[in-house]
Parts: structure tokens; C-alpha cells; sequence
């Protein structure tokens, strides 16, 4: 039976997400209309298309695989371009290969595989099938194994997604193992500091209690913190934990992730590397869609998701300069998305006809410099850290010991 509409939940320009009906079109269709018109694919209510109410296994595996696509967090793309790698370069088709992936996977990976197995069994195109579920495969992978439709050497595209998202992975990494030890340092100074107040205070406040002697306002104020944390442990503590509790269940929601990284990126310091890194994986998609054989202007309008919005407004401007006939550097620079590196390496691909291998030079040449901006930032950050823990904990201490400093200055 024919499709009669599928929903789409799409991102426009202005980052406001909605859902839209596509009317006669299925999933794979609507998504690819969706993107000509310049919007962002978020999610496929498939519930909606007629498609999923075909064969009975084949309808309920496509349902099975939009449940998956809810929880794409649990697919692992570039496992499974790996592993489909290897199956490819043994001698295995596209389908004993899929079916020998939907053998092991198991969870919602196997309802996912399951469903694209038995769509791919329809007849329909694999890339067609991958672009119905794009929480899973982005453009930027759909259109790669897209172009190898063309030229039939799947192992090939497969090899180069792969080496593109390893080098995104490596930085990510990076960024990751660098910010794992100052947050181990602001947790453990928590802790110590928490220890201190609830613990070690009220006894010191018992001892200046007993003596009747008056203290200074900032011991006292101390003292009474320690006090109220000390008669209340049970509470604190289980405000403590359930702080704990409700931050990792935070940190594990992906809107959460996000906005937590838009905010770190607006400080001064960070959003010119923020804009860099940006850029950096703007130029490795770019080399890998010319690779594929995608041209350029419609390569730049895939990928434009992984820029910022003022920066996408930017590539809007130069993709229609380079249109009209413009010079690829040229707009670049005019509109503000080429580095000074680019801008050269750019103009030697021009001359050469080697764009794509430029592009990733100089995205690698990035990624060296922000590898390199990480380590210094960390190196910096640690002995920041230790330094403002030292003093809150030094100051919970002088401000313990302060009274018995002003009783031997009397005693004197």
C-alpha cells in the first residue's frame, strides 16, 4: 500500500523545532524533502506512515526500529561501520552482512538492524533505508554510502566515515580525559570542605562555647554553619546525595549535555575555540562528502548542522556566492568561515582541483592546535583548581582557629 504522509519533527533555521506532515511521502522521502527545504531532521514518527502497516513482520520490525530511534544513544555508528567494514571487505554482500550484525546485536541496536534488514529486503535503496532513521545516520553517513550506490564500493565508504569519525572521536576524547581530573579535584575539595563543617567544627564550638568568651563574626558565622549541618547530618546528607542523584541523571539527558555545553561555550575564553573546533569538523565533513563525489554547494548545505546558527547564517551567504560562479576561498573569507590556514590551503586545492584532500589538511591542522590549546589549558587549570580548594579549606581552618589566636594574644 502507498504511503499516505509521515511526521516529521524538524529544527528550522531559527533552532525552533516542530512537527510537520509530509502528505504521499514516505519516511526516507519526507526526510530528503525536509532537508531541501532547509530544515533539520530530529525524529520520525513513523506511527504515522502507511508503510509500517505492510507486510506484518516487516511492519512491526519498522515499528521495532522507530522504538530503537527513540533511544539512539544506544547505537553505536561507528561499531557498526566497523564492523560492516570488515563483513564487506570479507567477501560478504550487503545482506548476509546486515544479517549477520542483526545475529549478534541484541536490545534496541537489534530492533534498529532488524527493521533496516527488512527494508532493505523491499527493494528500497540502502541509503534510502539509513535516511528513515536519522537520530542514527546522519546526513553526512546517508550521503556517503549514497555516493557509493553510484560507484559501487561500499568497503571504500564505509573506510573513509570511519577514519572521519575517529578523529572526531580522539579530540572528544581529549576534551573528555582533560576534564575528568579537575572535576575529581572540585569533588573531593566538596567533600573535605563538607567534612569539615558538619564534623570538625561543632566540636571546636563546643570548646568555645564552654569558655564564655566572645568570638569574631566570621568564626561565628562559621560555627553556626557547622552547627546547623551537624544537628541536621541526616538532611544534609540526604540533600548531598540527592544533588548527586538528580546531577547524573541530568548529565545522562542529552538536552541537558547540551545546554550545558552552550553555556560553557558563551565564556569568553572558550567560544573563539568553540567557533574553531566548529569549523575544524565543518572542513573534515566537507573533505569527506568531495571524496564521495557530492558537489560542493550541496555538500556545504549537509553539513551545515555542525556550525553554530550565526555561523550557518554565514554559510548560507557564501554557498550562494560560490553558486553564482564565486571563488571558494573567496567566500569563505568574505563571510567569515575560513581561518588564515584555510584561506591558503583552500586556494592551493582551487588551483590544484584538490579540494577535499585540503579540506582535511586543514582540518588536521586544527585539531593539532586545539589538541595542543587542551593540554596547556589543562596543565593550567589543575594547579588553579588546587589553589582555590586550598583556600576554601584554609579559610574554614583559620576561621576554627582564630578564637584560640585572639585568647593567646590575651593571655600575652
Amino acid at each position: 500500500m502507498a504511503a499516505t504522509g509521515v511526521r516529521l519533527r524538524v529544527q528550522g533555521r531559527d533552532g525552533q523545532s516542530s512537527w510537520m506532515r509530509f502528505a504521499g511521502l514516505d519516511a526516507a522521502a519526507a526526510t530528503r524533502q525536509a532537508r531541501r527545504d532547509g530544515l533539520r531532521v530530529l525524529e520520525v514518527d513513523a506511527s504515522s506512515d502507511d508503510d509500517a502497516a505492510g507486510p506484518a513482520d516487516g511492519g512491526s520490525r519498522s515499528r521495532a526500529g522507530t522504538a530503537a530511534g527513540a533511544r539512539g544513544a544506544a547505537f553505536d555508528l561507528l561499531l557498526f561501520s566497523q564492523e560492516m567494514h570488515s563483513l564487506l571487505q570479507a567477501g560478504l554482500n550487503l545482506g548476509e552482512a546486515l544479517n549477520t550484525l542483526v545475529e549478534k546485536s541484541q536490545g534496541p541496536t537489534r530492533a534498529l538492524l532488524s527493521g533496516v534488514e527488512a527494508s532493505l529486503r523491499e527493494g528500497r535503496n540502502f541509503s534510502d533505508v539509513l535516511e528513515a532513521h536519522p537520530l542514527q545516520f546522519p546526513a553526512v553517513y546517508v550521503a556517503t554510502v549514497r555516493s557509493s550506490e553510484r560507484t559501487g564500493n561500499l568497503p571504500e565508504a564505509m573506510e573513509r566515515f570511519i577514519a572521519y569519525q575517529q578523529q572526531f572521536d580522539l579530540l572528544r576524547k581529549k576534551l573528555v580525559s582533560a576534564a575528568i581530573y579537575p572535576a575529581l579535584l572540585v569533588t573531593v575539595g566538596g567533600f573535605v570542605t563538607l567534612f569539615l563543617l558538619g564534623y570538625v567544627v561543632p566540636r571546636f564550638a563546643a570548646v568555645y562555647e564552654s569558655s564564655g568568651r566572645p568570638m569574631p563574626w566570621a568564626s561565628g558565622v562559621l560555627l553556626s554553619i557547622g552547627h546547623l549541618v551537624y544537628d541536621h547530618a541526616v538532611i544534609a546528607l540526604g540533600l548531598v546525595a540527592a544533588v548527586l542523584v538528580l546531577a547524573v541523571w541530568q548529565l545522562r539527558q542529552a538536552a541537558t549535555r547540551q545546554k550545558l555545553v552552550e553555556l560553557a561555550l558563551r565564556l569568553p575564553g572558550l567560544a573563539p575555540r568553540a567557533d574553531l573546533f566548529r569549523l575544524s569538523r565543518f572542513y573534515r565533513a566537507l573533505s569527506l562528502l568531495l571524496s564521495s563525489g557530492i558537489a560542493l554547494p550541496r555538500a556545504m548545505g549537509m553539513v551545515g548542522g555542525l556550525l553554530s546558527s550565526a555561523q550557518r547564517a554565514a554559510l548560507a551567504g557564501a554557498r550562494e556566492r560560490i553558486e553564482e560562479g564565486g571563488s571558494v576561498s573567496q567566500a569563505l573569507v568574505q563571510f567569515g568561515l575560513a581561518t588564515p590556514v584555510a584561506k591558503s590551503l583552500v586556494q592551493v586545492g582551487e588551483r590544484s582541483g584538490q579540494l577535499a584532500p585540503m579540506f582535511d589538511r586543514t582540518a588536521r591542522f586544527h585539531d593539532e592546535e586545539m589538541t595542543r590549546w587542551i593540554d596547556a589549558t589543562s596543565k593550567l587549570l589543575e594547579p588553579v583548581l588546587m589553589l582555590a580548594i586550598g583556600l576554601v579549606i584554609g579559610l574554614v581552618v583559620v576561621l576554627m582557629y582564630m578564637p584560640i589566636f585572639e585568647l593567646a594574644g590575651s593571655l600575652q
